[in-house]
């Protein structure tokens, strides 16, 4: 059955006169409904839900193409509403972390069986690790494979400097994630909850994180809350205590890299590469980094009028995104670009880059 907090939010839209706000939480019970196996009473929901649109939604309306109701007035400035088409397994995870985001999707679908038993689902979910290594894209892959709404929380819109501010507003957060249900990330967390003990803190930096923790620990549903920090060391360790589940995300290795080329590079050629010396040349770039490169090459092979990738044109383009990140490899960086399609097809000229290769690789 509905909860409280859906109960109220849908009266309270009702009486106000929010025909979207009403809409959103009559799809999203609807939804609800659905995944606990009631199908007749799913159907009833989208039905009324939409004989109340103007002009009418089609009653074969499905969960994922709900429309949502924007953030109005103050919290339009620093919540952002999407509908994610992503999946978990469109993101490169290790087996691990995405073992662990897969029962986060069965506890909240099955949340009804756990609570007979007084368990809940796990809710609150901070993913730590270096930018670029999917943090983002797990919650838009938790909130598309849930058909959750995914919210997106605006923090240089949230922090002021104005003394109490910056509290008011989390609790215009905190009080949707109550009344309406989805998945509400809030992105590179450090800056709201940085260690208390800094030298650099101030008082009115611990009065918002005192604020955030207040308001994780009132929270009591139905919504899931995920926050992502790089610097997971800088954080306040009271901060961690609030979270069901910390995943440490790291740098991709030879596999994660040869799968995100592979999945990327889809409809060329690539059948004679040499792995081995693509991953090398990888190691030490995030996933996003390894995606960039693969879809540079791809883009020179089409305007050369080609449908192949070679090993050069990766090694190029990883080599061209690592000294754009200030990851050059020293005099040896230059060696993929220095090679000649000519010089590769002796003996001499592949010895030769295997030495180079070997010294690039320590």
């Amino acid at each position: 059955m509905a909860s409280a907090q859906q109960l109220i939010g849908l009266v309270k839209s009702h009486a106000e006169g929010d025909s979207d706000r009403f809409f959103d939480l009559a799809m999203q019970l609807s939804a609800a409904e659905e995944q606990k196996g009631h199908k007749r009473l799913a159907e009833t929901l989208r039905q009324w839900a939409n004989a109340g649109q103007t002009p009418p939604q089609p009653a074969s309306r499905t969960p994922n193409l709900t429309p949502i109701a924007a953030p109005r007035g103050d919290l339009a400035q620093f919540l952002f509403a999407s509908y994610p088409s992503e999946r978990l397994n469109s993101v490169i995870l290790p087996p691990l972390i995405e073992e662990e985001l897969s029962h986060i999707v069965i506890e909240t679908r099955m949340r009804e069986k756990l609570e007979e038993k007084g368990l809940k689902p796990r809710r609150r979910i901070l993913l730590s690790g270096p930018p670029g290594t999917g943090k983002t894209m797990s919650a838009h892959g938790l909130a598309g494979e849930l058909q959750f709404p995914l919210f997106s929380v605006m923090l240089h819109g949230l922090i002021t400097k104005f003394m109490g501010e910056t509290a008011q507003k989390l609790k215009l957060v905190f009080d949707a994630i109550k009344t309406t249900r989805g998945v509400y990330l809030f992105d590179e967390i450090d800056a709201l909850a940085a260690a208390r003990g800094d030298g650099n803190d101030v008082g009115e930096a611990r009065r918002v994180l005192n604020s955030f923790l207040q308001f994780l620990d009132e929270d009591t549903g139905p919504s899931i809350v995920i926050a992502t920090t790089n610097l997971a060391e800088i954080l306040d360790r009271a901060v961690l205590r609030r979270f069901d589940l910390v995943l440490s995300y790291e740098l991709p290795d030879a596999t994660a890299i040869r799968e995100a080329l592979e999945r990327r590079l889809t409809g060329f050629s690539y059948a004679r590469l040499s792995w081995k010396r693509v991953t090398d040349c990888a190691i030490g770039l995030s996933t996003a980094d390894v995606i960039a490169a693969a879809e540079d090459a791809a883009r020179r092979a089409v305007l050369g009028d080609r449908n192949t990738i070679t090993t050069l044109d990766l090694v190029n383009s990883l080599e061209r995104r690592r000294s754009l990140q200030g990851l050059g490899r020293g005099a040896n960086a230059t060696e993929s670009t220095a090679l000649s399609s000519e010089g590769s097809r002796t003996g001499a000229s592949v010895s030769s880059k295997r030495r180079g290769r070997g010294q690039i690789a320590k």
